[in-house]
């Protein structure tokens, strides 16, 4: 098995580089998706979320409510820590499951995982490589106010809650540079794709 670490900050590129990997034939886990996963109705990481936070960030339907605890977190840091120690764990357990899946699977699997806080949840996983989509900060507040609709001062509130883009650099085994078009970013994918080796 290969294993990719793959990572960005909010904005930058990242999801369009793992959708491309996919499709060349990785398996894709998305720690995004086992976030949601880890603090569905009935796990211990919602309970010990509602009994940190309160019953205001539980929405009526015993789903988390992400807006409510979205507002704490964002504002406060030391909540954001707070709610990090609940879920990362959480979320390095069902990752590391994933993963072993994948290698029963196929032993000569390529696996990505694509993980937003590969630096701020200090991931661990034994990567053979640590691959980071990287774009100007600009670039990436034009992405969140145009694409996703924030206003600058949340775009700029989200990207602080991150680590600065030079801390994900130093990690970095390969950079993808995701400033320009589309097509120059899918070509960065697909001749790091042809560096990877099948076997192992």
């Amino acid at each position: 098995m290969f294993l990719i670490g793959l990572t960005g900050g909010i904005a930058a590129g990242k999801s369009v580089v793992a959708e491309r990997m996919a499709e060349l034939g990785a398996v894709h886990i998305d720690a995004d998706a086992l976030a949601r996963e880890v603090v569905e109705p009935g796990t211990d990481a919602l309970r010990r979320i509602e009994e940190e936070f309160g019953p205001g960030v539980i929405a009526p339907d015993g789903s988390l409510d992400r807006k409510s605890l979205g507002a704490v977190v964002f504002a406060y840091p030391e909540k954001l820590a707070l709610l990090n120690s609940i879920t990362h764990p959480a979320v390095r357990k069902r990752s590391s499951e994933l993963i072993e899946a994948a290698r029963a699977e196929n032993p000569r699997a390529v696996v990505v995982y694509d993980v937003p806080l590969l630096v701020e949840a200090a991931v661990d996983h034994p990567f053979d490589i640590v691959v980071v989509v990287s774009a100007t900060e600009e670039n990436r507040i034009r992405r969140l106010t145009e694409l996703r609709g924030m206003s600058r001062v949340e775009a700029l509130r989200r990207m602080a809650s991150q680590a600065p883009e030079s801390e994900r650099l130093a990690i970095a085994d390969v950079v993808i540079d995701a400033n320009g078009s589309l097509e120059e970013t899918l070509g960065q994918v697909d001749a790091f794709w042809g560096t990877i080796p099948r076997a192992g």
